[in-house]
């Protein structure tokens, strides 16, 4: 069987949390699109592992698959093995050999780009983490990239390189007027310097026996009558098809890229769990609407710093603090119908305890007509209004006791806020998130027993 994790909102739901807690149930745990641009907490018995491109089922021991949907760049990735070595793990993590390399000169460009929109003044700032992702998915659509496979083999490694970096160097010198005579980017577009470095990551990746042909693995693993997560990173909002474009990643984070992103069949990931990640509010980082967001008088400001001090919420690879705002259901509405849900989860029912008011927005007014999706165009989305219910308030409550006696230990109003959101989108809540640490959340339904 298969279960599919999925941002509901912008990222940052805590889908981490969740793939380390159901993860114990599979054997295999697929990341199948993104890469270090990713944020996953996990949070084992007090001890806090951060991670930008290691599968988050490594810290519960389980195998773990960065797709050939994924962008892995193998600084990353070594480092975050290493530094998981060092703390008495030992993840054992697989490549597809057609996942595409961030390359240092995609880095650059993604700076280099980022600064230019920053500066224009159409404003199509889209904040990015800098981490080369867009630039590399960009090569791969444009079939110049360096794929895992390459690694493998120094001289199509050097004959890409050759072919690609020429290209990457004119692009700055010549478009963006930048001169790297005497800049410290130049290593960047080196190929002598790049080929000696990316055939020593092959060779260990050889070494470390790291690279699979993902389709034909998961196949084999499937027939074994082995359980396979696959988990997603961002959100649905940031999605490059059914996000709010151009406020969106490079890939597609909703279930569908479970599929092309690992190579495993529609059939087999449909015939599976789809579980929705959902915040019990609203977090977004980096620029785009946010109709429901806290930034209008000085008593919402405070109400969002409270949230955001509470809920932790600074980006997990950016350390920028997070806009807030309430929960939005015509987001998770929309969220739910792309991906198909077939349960949430909500995480953070323990930030909101204590707060003196609550709201949800349950649709948007725009030019005069009550809608209860998101917009197709950022610019339309910019422009709704939401439309707020206001439910009850619970106070402050014991985590770990709620989470060690259940739901029906969460304060009534808890309970209430779960059931109307269930409601509103017609997906039945599998648990609830009610504090940071593994044993901190409240299990409804374990899909894989489903």
């Amino acid at each position: 069987m298969t279960l599919t994790i999925v941002g509901s909102q912008l990222g940052d739901e805590g889908k981490g949390a969740l793939v380390d807690r159901w993860g114990g149930d599979a054997d295999v745990v697929v990341r199948y699109q993104g890469g270090d641009n990713a944020g996953h907490t996990v949070v084992e018995g007090g001890a806090e592992y951060k991670l930008s491109l290691v599968p988050s089922g490594a810290v519960r021991g389980t195998v773990g698959i960065l797709g050939n949907g994924c962008v892995v760049n193998p600084r990353t990735l070594f480092t975050e093995i290493d530094d998981l070595r060092e703390r008495g793990l030992d993840p054992d993590v697989r490549v597809a050999r057609r996942a595409h390399v961030i390359m240092p000169y995609h880095r650059v460009l993604d700076g280099i780009e980022e600064e230019v929109k920053a500066d224009d003044d159409a404003g199509d700032e889209v904040g990015t983490t800098g981490r080369g992702i867009g630039p590399t998915y960009e090569d791969k659509a444009g079939r110049r990239g360096v794929r895992v496979a390459d690694l493998l083999a120094p001289d199509v490694l050097r004959e890409k390189l050759e072919y690609a970096v020429p290209q990457k160097r004119a692009l700055v010198e010549d478009v963006y007027g930048l001169d790297l005579t005497d800049d410290d980017r130049a290593e960047a577009f080196d190929v002598d310097a790049l080929h000696e470095e990316f055939t020593r990551i092959g060779e260990r990746l050889a070494d470390e026996e790291m690279t699979v042909n993902c389709s034909d693995y998961l196949y084999r693993r499937r027939e074994a009558g082995d359980r396979i997560l696959f988990e997603g990173a961002q959100g649905t909002h940031i999605d490059i098809d059914h996000g709010n474009y151009p406020f969106v990643t490079s890939s597609n984070p909703t279930a569908g890229g479970a599929v092309v992103g690992s190579g495993v069949g529609v059939t087999t990931v449909g015939d599976g769990e789809v579980v929705g990640i959902v915040k019990a509010y609203l977090s977004r980082v980096g620029s785009g609407p946010l109709p429901t967001e806290l930034d209008g008088d000085a008593e919402e400001e405070a109400l969002a710093d409270e949230i955001r001090e509470k809920g932790g919420e600074f980006g997990t690879v950016t350390g920028r603090p997070r806009r807030i705002g309430w929960l939005d259901l015509p987001m998770l509405r929309h969220a739910a119908r792309v991906s198909g849900f077939t349960g949430v989860a909500v995480n953070h029912v323990d930030v909101l305890a204590g707060l003196d008011e609550l709201k949800v927005c349950t649709g948007y007014e725009l030019d005069g007509e009550e809608i209860d999706t998101v917009p197709t165009t950022t610019e339309r989305w910019e422009r709704c209004e939401p439309v707020f219910e206001t439910l009850d308030t619970w106070d402050e409550f014991d985590s770990a006791a709620v989470a060690e006696d259940g739901y029906d230990a969460l304060p009534e109003a808890a309970r209430g806020y779960l059931e109307f959101v269930a409601d509103e989108i017609d997906t039945p809540v599998y648990a609830v998130g009610v504090g940071p640490d593994r044993e901190e959340t409240v299990e409804l339904t374990n899909p894989f027993d489903e």
